[in-house]
């Protein structure tokens, strides 16, 4: 049964949050519709995602294989179909679990880890979307590659039957102005796309950033707090 509660406190923050996106697409100079949004459902329930695609939500993101298959079979079995991220590092052994519920995987790291994915997507119907994670402060446990093997690993994406090179993901690092880390990463977005000319997605900025993000390009912004609230108000 809906809660007409839950979904009124996610339509106010829907609309805030467009508001905000719309606001840095004019500052920025470019097109309201330029960004698209990406909810981050990782810890809420299914049953908000279902109130965000019921409000006009296209686009929702997850971190951990295990939450996010059960969640979006359910999604599913509610006849509800969005577009699904997977944004968390992932392992290769969770890869083909992973593939067989999302639409876009935005945390490919490694040579390896895009071997794995290749080797698992053959065959598919529509060619998953990829995006390479970069790092932007060269911090292992933060996941992303380095520079010089990002061009690597993107060719790897791009040669493989049943991926699709999207684009770049990027996280801003702590303690340092996002506007100059994303300010980097527009430098490699835009090599990426002469190099890969539909390699168009940038996915940056989340809840703190998105503006900084938006003014350096990003094309995607991924959103949880600012959304769905503080987590721990939930569980």
């Amino acid at each position: 049964m809906t809660d007409p509660g839950r979904r009124a406190e996610l339509a106010a923050s829907l609309e805030q949050v467009r508001e905000r996106i719309a606001r840095a697409c004019v500052a920025a100079g470019r097109p309201p519709g330029a960004v698209t949004l990406t909810a981050v459902t990782k810890t809420y329930p299914a049953s908000d995602v279902l109130l965000l695609a019921g409000l006009g939500v296209t686009d929702m993101a997850e971190n951990r294989d295990q939450e996010a298959a059960a969640k979006a079979a359910e999604v599913n079995a509610a006849g509800v179909h969005p577009r699904w991220h997977f944004v968390g590092q992932l392992q290769r052994n969770k890869v083909r679990s992973v593939i067989r519920y999302a639409d876009v995987v935005e945390s490919v790291d490694s040579l390896r880890l895009a071997d794995a994915m290749a080797k698992a997507a053959v065959g598919r119907e529509i060619p998953l979307e990829v995006l390479v994670q970069v790092s932007l402060d060269a911090d292992p446990a933060r996941g992303g590659v380095t520079e010089d093997d990002l061009w690597r690993v993107s060719d790897a994406v791009a040669s493989a039957e049943g991926l699709r090179l999207g684009g770049v993901m990027a996280v801003a690092p702590l303690g340092e102005d996002p506007g100059a880390a994303f300010a980097r990463l527009a430098v490699i977005a835009g090599r990426m796309a002469s190099e890969h000319p539909g390699a168009t997605t940038v996915s940056a900025g989340m809840s703190g950033d998105l503006e900084a993000a938006v003014r350096h390009g990003a094309t995607h912004v991924r959103i949880g707090t600012s959304l769905l609230g503080m987590r721990n108000s939930l569980r």
